[in-house]
């Protein structure tokens, strides 16, 4: 929490010199700035609803069964198809993700959520398809799905290689 306010306050503190220091930028600035947070007030209630829902009404073990550990390529394939569906910002996903890993997901797998969420999206697709054609919607896509999901479990590795170096390392 302390970590998050000094974050915070430094962020809050870079902005003001930048603005003090560009003032002709302070319009674009703010205006930019007050129609995300417009956005985001309008869709984080519905996202704060259906994590509730989430919450209640899908157990852990569901999301261990098919995102955890043990899940598998059949993970990989769900976690990519799940952050392919939505449509809106990304941030609307990190709270997914969250709950999800608080659930028992796999990092690998939230990984891939988040990259597929940024990256593959179907609507995104289609209009790739319609103006750049098929052979480049399919060789980017390829390319997209292979590097995210090397990327994913290499994440993962180094986060597990990562823990295991502070526990050796740690007083027992």
């Amino acid at each position: 929490m302390v970590r998050d306010l000094i974050i915070l306050g430094i962020t809050l503190l870079v902005t003001a010199v930048l603005l003090v220091a560009f003032p002709d930028r302070r319009g674009p600035v703010i205006k930019t700035s007050w129609n995300f947070f417009l956005e985001m007030i309008q869709i984080l209630p519905a996202v704060m609803v259906l994590l509730g829902l989430f919450a209640v009404f899908v157990p852990n073990e569901a999301v261990v069964r098919y995102l955890g550990k043990t899940s598998g390529i059949k993970g990989i394939f769900l976690a990519i198809l799940l952050g392919t569906l939505p449509t809106g910002p990304l941030y609307v996903a990190f709270p997914i993700a969250s709950a999800l890993l608080k659930k028992g997901a796999r990092i690998s797998n939230i990984i891939l959520f988040l990259s597929a969420w940024a990256c593959i999206k179907i609507p995104q697709e289609m209009v790739e398809l319609q103006f750049l054609g098929a052979r480049f919607m399919l060789a980017r896509l390829t390319l997209t799905v292979i590097f995210v999901v090397i990327m994913a479990l290499a994440i993962e590795w180094i986060m597990r290689w990562s823990d295991g170096e502070r526990e050796a390392e740690s007083p027992a």
